[in-house]
This record gives structure tokens, C-alpha cells and sequence, in this order.
């Protein structure tokens, strides 16, 4: 039987979103709105790059803060290494000339460590503090 011509079978059209019934002032509040954001962040992309820096600049494990105490901490380090470096290099030069020379090396003893032969006596003299 052939379908009667007279029936609408087609299905209910979508309502057009542009005539749909809005707010008027609503509108408006978002034009006003999206004058003070910047033209590259209105849409989710330049918001989602804005998040994405703030996190990594501030709630990060390494923000920036933590990344310049770090850093601050890294010169103070290397400059510590370096005054290290040349305490060592004057120790051992100091160990060398005591291991050369044996009147240094008891010159060395006798000042730093009181050592006495056995027929000497030390008589260490300390100064008096001035009285107040």
C-alpha cells in the first residue's frame, strides 16, 4: 500500500537556538564582561595555557620560589666548595713543608700540642684580662 501523502511522518524539526527566547540583559552582562578579558583568553585553550602556567609558576612541587631559594642555596654551596677547596690546598702544603723539615715539624709540636723533651719544663703564661 503506498504511504498516504496527506500524513507528515518527517520528525519534529530542532527549535534554531538563535530564536530561542533569552534574557535580554544577559547578553549584554557577558559582552561586558568579555570587554576586560584579553582576546587570547576567551576561549578554553588560552585559559587552559593561563591555569597550566599559574600551577607550574605557584602550586608546583618546583615553583618559582622554591626554584630561586634553591638556586640561592646552590651558589652559597659552590662558594663554600670553593673556600674548602683552598683550605685543603693550604693544609696539605702546610703537611708537606712538616713532613720535610723536622725542626718545623718540632717547632710545629712544641707550640700547638705542648710537647717537651724530657729534661725540659713548660711554663705556660697566659695574659691577664684587662679589669673593667
Amino acid at each position: 500500500m503506498p504511504p498516504d501523502p496527506t500524513i507528515d511522518r518527517s520528525f519534529p524539526s530542532r527549535p534554531d537556538p538563535s530564536q530561542a527566547p533569552r534574557h535580554p540583559d544577559l547578553r549584554s552582562v557577558k559582552e561586558k564582561l568579555l570587554r576586560f578579558v584579553p582576546y587570547r583568553l576567551r576561549n578554553r585553550y588560552g585559559a587552559g595555557i593561563l591555569c597550566f602556567i599559574a600551577w607550574i609558576a605557584f602550586f608546583d612541587d618546583h615553583d618559582l620560589y622554591t626554584t630561586y631559594k634553591l638556586r640561592r642555596e646552590l651558589s652559597s654551596l659552590k662558594e663554600d666548595h670553593a673556600y674548602y677547596a683552598a683550605e685543603i690546598q693550604v693544609t696539605r702544603e702546610r703537611i708537606h713543608q712538616l713532613n720535610s723539615d723536622a725542626a718545623l715539624l718540632e717547632k710545629f709540636a712544641r707550640e700547638r700540642y705542648m710537647f717537651k723533651r724530657d729534661n725540659e719544663d713548660i711554663f705556660v703564661l697566659v695574659a691577664e684580662e684587662p679589669k673593667k
